[in-house]
């Protein structure tokens, strides 16, 4: 008994679970509101919509880890301008899937160095840095994409949209993704080194640690996985849009937070974004459920957040 006990406290001193607690809480708190109708499809939905929150949010947690003032704020200009690029390239047809796929990761890998330069070259601060070149980026999807209306090859709509057994296919893959990221934080030199940065940048420097290499690596797969997430989203979603990649600014950042990570940087929570995007969509599901003015609800949504903020902080330590 005493060792249950003990596992149980445990368990609750992980500061990714309580992210999990809200997501489920809120999910029961609806379904009981609409009397069990639609609660399968509520969850999967939630893991549909999620997927595309933790694609992005696992880079944002790779970029807050190195320490206080590292973020990327130009993740919705990059995930505009992978879903265009990509989708102009593809122009439906299937047998140019992979090309439009790697077309995405080449426009994340230059808006990844072009923050960077920014950031290093000119010393501009990285919140400064992103989002002037967030401006930049958005501009010239705008001008690469005018009047576009192509919707993506069916193949791509079909791997993004399938479900097994109720879980949605892409989530399962994005499962498998995270889990490879997280071995790569927690157990590969370059993890660590971002975590040793985090902590202290001066000391990781002694230590041997190429700081500004380590850093530019970061920024690089932040903006890897924001073009991903561009390229996913326009084959969920029907093709490529001008403000496709708008709410995952927030959201990106909400995640990182409320899953968990140090916004101090040094300590990262991989787990916890997962749980954390599906609070978020649960909980905004649950509000719009329950019928509630617009003013009302996003009272409710920032309290909630906040309270799970402040349980998962309280809990923080090691995972």
């Amino acid at each position: 008994m005493h060792s249950i006990s003990s596992l149980f406290h445990h368990t609750l001193a992980k500061p990714w679970i309580w992210a999990f607690i809200g997501a489920f809480a809120v999910w029961l708190a609806t379904i009981i509101f609409t009397g069990g109708q639609g609660a399968g499809q509520m969850l999967t939905a939630a893991l549909s919509f999620a997927t595309f929150s933790v694609i992005v949010g696992i880079g944002q947690m790779f970029v807050i880890s190195l320490g206080p003032g590292n973020i990327d704020l130009s993740i919705p200009a990059n995930i505009t301008l992978a879903g265009v690029v990509s989708m102009k390239l593809m122009d439906s047809h299937n047998e140019m899937i992979l090309l439009g796929l790697g077309a995405a990761l080449l426009s994340g890998l230059a808006v990844g160095i072009f923050n960077y330069t920014l950031i290093r070259l000119l010393r501009i601060p990285p919140i400064i840095a992103t989002m002037s070149s967030s401006f930049l980026i958005l501009s010239t999807a705008i001008a690469y994409g005018r009047g576009l209306k192509i919707k993506p090859p069916a193949a791509l709509a079909e791997f993004t949209t399938t479900h097994i057994y109720g879980v949605p296919l892409l989530a399962i893959c994005i499962v498998v993704l995270a889990f490879i990221l997280g071995v790569m934080l927690h157990r590969t030199v370059f993890g660590q080194s971002i975590l040793a940065i985090g902590q202290n940048p001066r000391a990781a420097k002694f230590a041997g640690i190429s700081v500004e290499y380590v850093r530019f690596c970061t920024y690089l797969l932040c903006a890897l996985l924001a073009s991903l997430c561009g390229y996913l989203l326009a084959g969920f979603s029907g093709g490529a849009s001008l403000n496709m990649g708008t709410e995952y600014l927030l959201a990106s950042i909400a995640v990182v937070v409320i899953g968990g990570t140090s916004v101090a940087g040094g300590f990262s929570n991989l787990p916890g974004i997962w749980g954390a995007a599906l609070f978020m969509f649960l909980l905004v599901t649950m509000l719009n459920t329950f019928g509630l003015s617009a003013g009302l609800r996003l009272m409710l949504t920032g309290i909630i957040i906040v309270g799970v903020i402040i349980l998962s902080t309280r809990s923080k330590q090691p995972s």
